[in-house]
């Protein structure tokens, strides 16, 4: 896919039509389509906008890749293709939205293959703004011949037949290769998941847990207005990493396996040895630092845990892949980094996952890039120039701002 050329001019619309256009957008981003998503409803709003302000000369892969998805100026188009990823799956989701009977007539926002400059229709029927300005026009080829001045030939109709008839054919034969060739290619979703799911063993997710003696206030059963404050012990879990935790469940959940969940200090050597186990979270969950100290990337840290940090066993000491505790905690702004993981491990035989940052925010888009297609087609495209190898490791870093993690960015992989 080439970078967008202007081929609307947007320029010149009237402010109810903008307006028009603003509020779909809004509809569409809310929908279950984009609404479980950063990255996606970033990508539309941003075309969308300069689109709207006339700054279509902007909208470039290469722009894009900056300013949505952290790429450095000179990043390689041609291998890393996040941008036309993407651009595919919001065609993609696009496209259900307005699959279903309630949206049939809404104001349309389209983003036409092999382009970045999104497209707006008014639909057939609508009620509403019109917006005939915005309509694409037909090229001289396809206008009826009441537009030319010399009528078609006699015999025009036979060859236009045989024509019709060829590419039908074409096209059947065509449909049929890509029916064969789409039924022996992976999704990025069974790229990674498929090996994990492919057992009959239930999974076990190995979730980080903390053991606090606190109070706990509860109410009374006769009058819940009533509350009585008492000393218990209790077992938390940090909200990001239950984030990750809900991710991971929902991809089990969606293809209908059977999952356990347990705490770290719950969970036993012979409970790894029963199948494949889903670890998340690092420096609060043993069993994470244990199974990855003997990989290449890994977690690490100083004596005094001010410094926690990645760490590659080819190059040892601290790495640049580093938080820093004390402005991580003064700040809540810093740079994160997770690692992910999908390997057998040599102890158990069994088939290990990992979804772990450095600091919450890191565990917690860990997670969602293992849940998002176009995250998992990116790491797709590295296995296999790697040659597709069984086993894997991605080290991600993320921009935390207030505390909220931004979009992954892969660092390193390893694949062996």
């Amino acid at each position: 896919m080439g970078e967008a050329t202007r081929d609307q001019d947007h320029e010149g619309l009237s402010q109810p039509t903008r307006d028009a256009v603003e509020d779909q957008l809004n509809r569409l981003l809310a929908s279950q389509y984009f609404s479980h998503s950063k990255r996606l409803p970033s990508f539309l709003r941003f075309v969308v906008e300069h689109t709207l302000a006339g700054n279509v000369d902007n909208i470039k892969e290469r722009t894009l890749g900056i300013e949505i998805f952290g790429r450095d100026a000179g990043y390689d188009t041609a291998s890393d293709p996040i941008v036309r990823v993407t651009a595919a799956e919001i065609r993609k989701r696009v496209a259900q939205y307005y699959q279903e009977p309630e949206h049939e007539d809404e104001l349309r926002i389209s983003l036409p293959s092999g382009s970045y400059v999104p497209h707006f229709h008014a639909s057939k029927g609508r009620n509403g703004v019109s917006l005939p300005e915005l309509e694409p026009l037909a090229p001289a080829a396809s206008m009826p011949y009441a537009t030319h001045s010399t009528p078609p030939v006699a015999h025009a109709p036979r060859r236009r037949f045989w024509i019709v008839g060829l590419v039908c054919a074409a096209s059947i034969l065509l449909a049929g290769f890509v029916l064969i060739w789409q039924r022996t290619q992976d999704s990025p979703f069974d790229f990674f998941w498929r090996p994990v799911l492919a057992t009959n063993a239930p999974i076990l997710v190995c979730i980080a847990d903390q053991n606090e003696y606190s109070v706990i206030a509860l109410r009374d059963a006769a009058d819940p207005s009533h509350q009585t404050v008492l000393k218990d012990s209790l077992t938390a879990v940090v909200i990001d990493d239950l984030n990750a935790t809900v991710k991971v469940a929902g991809i089990l959940e969606s293809r209908g396996k059977q999952y356990m969940l347990k705490g770290e200090g719950a969970t036993t050597l012979d409970d790894l040895r029963r199948g494949p186990t889903i670890f998340v979270g690092a420096f609060d969950n043993a069993w994470t630092l244990r199974l990855t100290d003997q990989l290449r990337y890994h977690f690490d840290n100083d004596a005094g845990m001010a410094h926690l940090w990645i760490g590659d066993s080819t190059r040892p000491g601290p790495s640049r892949w580093m938080v820093e505790r004390s402005v991580q905690m003064a700040t809540n702004n810093y740079l994160d980094y997770a690692i992910l993981a999908r390997f057998t491990d040599a102890t158990t035989g069994m088939l290990e996952v990992v979804v772990a940052g450095i600091g919450r925010g890191g565990t917690r888009v860990a997670g969602e890039f293992l849940t998002d297609s176009a995250d998992l087609a990116q790491l797709m495209r590295l296995a296999h120039a790697a040659g597709n190898k069984k086993n894997m490791e991605v080290v991600l870093s993320t921009e935390i701002i207030g505390g909220e993690p931004g979009t992954p960015k892969i660092e390193a992989t390893y694949f062996w």
